[in-house]
């Protein structure tokens, strides 16, 4: 973390996610503060990569790109467990 700024932030975590958190903190041999930090840095930077890549992706997409696609899908019925409710 580049920002010497630090903000306290009262986290409420239900016991079993504490727990866990804390033995794999123990393990990493850091501080449950640090693992929970760095817990949360991975995940903003899952999402922001994903967002970014998502982004660029679609970029290239054309009207009817989709539809193309779906209308060239084989016609078989869905497998067990991914039928839409009805």
């Amino acid at each position: 973390m580049t920002d010497a700024r630090r903000y306290k932030y009262p986290l409420k975590l239900p016991a079993s996610l504490k727990d866990t958190a804390a033995r794999l903190a123990k393990e990493d041999g850091v501080s449950l503060n640090q693992w929970i930090v760095a817990a949360v840095a991975q995940k903003i930077g899952a999402v922001e990569t994903a967002e970014v890549l998502l982004r660029e992706r679609a970029a290239g997409a054309r009207d009817g790109d989709l539809t193309r696609y779906l209308e060239n899908a084989p016609g078989t019925a869905p497998a067990p467990g991914d039928e839409l409710p009805g």
